[in-house]
């Protein structure tokens, strides 16, 4: 009998040992690193070439994107700069919820997609509330891919200006990533 528990406590510790010597010199993780982005975010609510669109809203309401329970789907253009022909550098492409019943709060979830430069072809996540009237705007940064594998942060949004149609915001995004 006491063989046999001796042998039951021996067998684990034996496969945990091999595990381990196995495993600890085969994966060593990359140093992350922090980035630190500046761009400006240009949406166009009306007029030609429209990148965002109401999608739903409440019952018995207008088509409005103040109304509570509205939805919007954006396709946002990121720019290097606040002038609407400064160099594309990237998309927004995600959802935008009126969440509030009180006021203009927003539940955003979209994708920064670089096309251009050193992050072409990468994106970041984004998620988080916007209260547009209460700037800086802060977002989570949740994940990412390409040379944002495993991002993580935060990003700071300010209203520049709303008017005619056209809508922009200066952002800061600070990742951290591999």
């Amino acid at each position: 009998m006491a063989n046999s528990f001796s042998l039951f406590l021996l067998l684990p510790l034996v496969f945990l040992g091999i595990i381990a010597t196995a495993t600890s010199d085969e994966y060593t993780a990359p140093e992350e690193k922090m980035t630190h982005l500046h761009f400006y975010f240009h949406e166009i609510y009306a007029g030609a070439n429209v990148t965002t669109m109401v999608v739903a809203v409440p019952p018995g309401t207008n088509s409005s994107f103040t109304t509570f329970g509205a939805l919007v789907v954006i396709d946002d253009m990121l720019r290097e700069g606040p002038d609407p022909s400064s160099k594309l550098i990237g998309r927004a492409q995600g959802l935008v919820a009126q969440a509030s019943q009180e006021g203009s709060a927003l539940l955003t979830a979209f994708n920064f997609v670089f096309t251009e430069g050193e992050f072409n072809g990468s994106t970041l996540a984004i998620l988080g509330r916007a209260k547009l009237s209460e700037p800086p705007v802060e977002r989570s940064i949740v994940g990412g891919s390409g040379k944002f594998r495993m991002a993580r942060g935060y990003t700071e949004a300010r209203v520049i200006s709303s008017k005619d149609g056209y809508f922009l915001m200066e952002f800061d995004a600070y990742v951290t990533h591999y």
